[in-house]
């Protein structure tokens, strides 16, 4: 009896081989509609980011509450990426998609009517969750439904989500705050949501329930799992505000949250149906595509965050002064990763070759804009961003091919549940370590130019607008130090394709 139901119980931890529908323009549709669920969800993030100022304003909310805020979405926001391709393949493609999606465009109508902080902190929470499970079902789509010719293209819209959508969060913003309401930060993505909706119902097939996969549900992995990439994110978030290990909170959710972590993956190693496969560690292209994803993430993170600080500390510029700069950023991105993803489906194109010119891009796009004066305006950054327009995709879409190209079908949600993790945590780091260097370097240039100001004998400590000035000084050298480090990241992840990954050749369809 146990033997025959063995067979049964290992069919039903695997997806079913669905033979794929005939490519064409109703999956194109489908496609373009996650797509623009996944856009929409990521400058969700980003709008109310810049434009917490003002809904803060308007909410009567201080600066702390604004904080936890962000930093509870985006926790729900991390942690659902890892879980929903299970969902997925449970529920359908279709069906979990469409559900996220709904819920997701619900509550960010609901969220300007919150009576109270509680009340919004709970929707935004929840919201977080609903657009964290977006951004894994654009990469499954991809995976399953492209042909091997147009895969990478279809990869390319994903890679949009990395350096398209979170350059367009300030533009937007200063829309809405400037022109229309504050409210519209968060109702702007209705009109999308329904249209995306609209076309993931009409393009996707549907696939049948497989409700037979909660028989060997992995609770312990979600009970260990969810609360640990919470835990993490929040402590990340919040550690530069509460001075990290001087607070016994951020304590608590960092040991707490690794301890959890440790558990989840020592549980994910033997699960039949794991929500993790860490054997998948042992393919020497995606381990490489994770570690140099981080760093890729951290590096553009920070060119888009830099800028508009320093030009907002010492030009004085609203979002929509710093708005040009991140369009130039933004935009061409329509342009170039197509054009990437042509290059890469060369075959005598080594897509390792493509990483290392993307990211020298990105190293000299760093450099030159760390000797930035107290005299710069948005017009001295647009030159050096140029080298950003194709640094970017040239450093995103080799990552996913090398990811993905070794990767058999059913591993599918798998990988997609590795990178889109790897992703969102990715960003949490980068924002938690440009935070705390922003601030050790601003005490440090603060704290050397008043002792070289007090022991100057032609030193006027009276003169007016002496101590703006220093902060611009300081300003100008934290955003300098920032810029070193960063080209420093850079440089080390080219030293990484020495080392690690091996050649890929772009997806063929057989003969």
């Amino acid at each position: 009896m146990t033997s025959l139901a063995a067979p049964a119980l290992q069919a039903a931890a695997k997806p079913t081989a669905l033979n794929p529908p005939v490519f064409g323009p109703r999956i194109i549709i489908g496609l373009v509609g996650v797509l623009l669920a996944v856009l929409v969800s990521g400058l969700n993030e980003m709008v109310t980011k810049v434009a917490l100022a003002d809904i803060r304003g308007a909410l009567y909310i201080g600066f702390d509450e604004g904080t936890w805020l962000v930093a509870a979405y985006t926790s729900t926001s991390v942690a659902a990426m890892a879980f929903a391709p299970w969902c997925a393949v449970t529920f359908s493609l279709r069906r979990f998609t469409l559900c996220a999606i709904g819920l997701f465009t619900v509550l960010g109508i609901l969220c300007p009517f919150a009576p109270n902080y509680e009340s919004l902190l709970l929707l935004r929470t929840v919201q977080g969750l609903a657009g964290g499970a977006l951004p894994p079902m654009l990469m499954t789509v991809a995976l399953r439904f492209l042909p091997a010719n147009v895969k990478l293209y279809g990869l390319a819209g994903y890679a949009l989500t990395a350096t398209f959508g979170p350059s367009l969060g300030t533009p937007l913003a200063a829309l809405w705050t400037e022109y229309v309401g504050w409210q519209w930060a968060f109702w702007q993505i209705v009109a999308p949501c329904l249209l995306a909706m609209a076309a993931v119902a009409y393009g996707l097939p549907q696939d049948p329930l497989r409700l037979e996969r909660f028989k060997q549900f992995n609770w312990r992995g979600l009970l260990l799992g969810f609360p640990a990439i919470c835990m993490l994110v929040i402590g990340l978030l919040q550690g530069n505000r509460l001075d990290w290990f001087e607070s016994g909170l951020i304590t608590f959710l960092l040991s707490a949250g690794t301890l959890l972590l440790v558990l989840f993956l020592v549980n994910e190693w033997s699960q039949p149906i794991p929500f993790f496969k860490l054997q998948m560690l042992g393919l020497r292209n995606l381990a490489f595509a994770l570690i140099v994803l981080a760093g890729v993430l951290m590096v553009l993170t920070s060119v888009i965050i830099i800028p508009s600080s320093f030009l907002a500390q010492v030009q004085g510029y609203r979002p929509l002064q710093t708005a040009p700069v991140m369009l130039l950023m933004a935009l061409p991105q329509l342009i170039a990763l197509p054009l990437v993803a042509a290059l890469c489906n060369l075959r005598w194109v080594d897509c390792r070759w493509v990483l290392g010119i993307g990211l020298s891009m990105l190293v000299l796009c760093c450099i030159g804009s760390a000797h930035l004066t107290s005299q710069w305006i948005r017009d001295d950054f647009y030159g050096l961003y140029l080298l950003q327009i194709f640094g970017q995709p040239m450093a995103v879409l080799p990552l996913l091919m090398l990811s993905t190209g070794s990767i058999q079908p059913m591993d599918g949600p798998f990988a997609s549940a590795w990178f889109n993790t790897v992703k969102g945590l990715a960003a949490v780091i980068a924002t938690a370590v440009l935070d705390t260097l922003t601030t050790q370097r601003l005490h440090l240039h603060s704290t050397m130019l008043v002792d070289r100001l007090g022991n100057s004998p032609l030193a006027d400590g009276d003169a007016p607008g002496l101590a703006h000035r220093l902060h611009e000084q300081a300003v100008v050298l934290t955003s300098s130090d920032l810029y070193y480090v960063m080209a420093g990241v850079a440089v080390a992840l080219i030293l990484l394709i020495f080392w690690m990954p091996t050649r890929i050749f772009p997806p063929r369809a057989p003969a």
